[in-house]
C-alpha cells in the first residue's frame, strides 16, 4: 500500500521516494525499519478513519527523524526557537518529538502544523489531538514489530475506536513511569486528564 502513495499537496519539497532515501541514509536500520512500519500501520489506521493519506504518510516517516541526534542538537535548538526551558530538564525520550519536530520543519521543509504537531505529541500526546496526531500516537505504539504486554489489546482497541486506543495507550505510559519512578512530563498529565476519564472506561 505505502508504494501507491505520491505526494501531490506540496506538504514537503521532494517526493516519497527521496524521502524514505534520506531516511534510510540517516536512521540505523532497525530505526528506518520501525519508520516504514509506523507508516504502513498509519495508512492503514487513517483509511479506517477517513484522514487523508499523505500528510499521515509524510508524519509517519519523519516522526522519529531527529531520535538519533546527540543530546547537544536538541538543546541548542531549544534555545535557538525559545521553546519551553522546562524541556531542558527531560531527554531524548521527549525531544525526539517535542524538539526534533522543529528539526523536522528546518531540514526537511515540513510546515503544516497539522504535521508537526503530530510529530510533537507522537510520544507524550496533548489533551487536544487531531485525528492526523491519534493516528501517528498510536501507530508507534502499536506497529507489527511491538511486542509488550498488552499490544495486542491495544490493537484490537485502536483499529475499533481511535480514541479509546489513545486513552489505553496513555493509560499504560502513565502506569510504567509511576512504576520506574521516572519523571512525567506535564503534557502527558494533560492528555491523561482528557483523554482517559471520557475513554478509559470498558464496555
Amino acid at each position: 500500500m505505502t508504494k501507491q502513495i505520491k505526494y501531490h499537496q506540496h506538504l514537503i519539497p521532494m517526493k516519497r521516494e527521496e524521502l524514505v532515501d534520506k531516511l534510510g541514509a540517516t536512521l540505523t536500520k532497525k530505526r528506518f525499519e520501525h519508520v516504514l512500519r509506523v507508516e504502513e500501520t498509519a495508512l492503514e489506521l487513517a483509511e479506517e478513519n477517513g484522514v487523508n493519506l499523505e500528510p499521515v504518510s509524510i508524519a509517519a516517516l519523519c516522526h522519529d527523524y531527529a531520535k538519533q541526534r546527540p543530546d547537544e542538537d536538541f538543546i541548542s535548538k531549544i534555545k535557538e526557537k525559545k521553546l519551553d526551558p522546562d524541556l531542558l530538564s527531560y531527554g531524548n525520550a521527549i525531544w525526539h518529538g517535542v524538539v526534533g519536530a522543529e528539526i523536522v520543519a528546518d531540514e526537511l521543509g515540513v510546515h503544516d502544523q497539522r504535521i508537526l504537531d503530530a510529530i510533537r505529541q507522537h510520544t507524550v500526546g496533548a489533551a487536544y489531538m487531531t485525528k492526523l496526531a491519534q493516528i501517528i500516537y498510536m501507530a508507534d505504539y502499536i506497529e507489527p514489530g511491538r511486542d509488550f504486554p498488552g499490544v495486542d489489546q491495544a490493537r484490537k482497541i485502536t483499529h475499533q475506536d481511535l480514541g479509546k486506543g489513545v486513552a489505553f495507550q496513555t493509560k499504560q505510559t502513565l502506569a510504567y513511569l509511576i512504576q520506574k519512578g521516572q519523571a512525567v512530563y506535564p503534557k502527558t498529565l494533560a492528555t491523561y486528564n482528557a483523554w482517559v476519564p471520557s475513554n478509559g472506561k470498558e464496555k
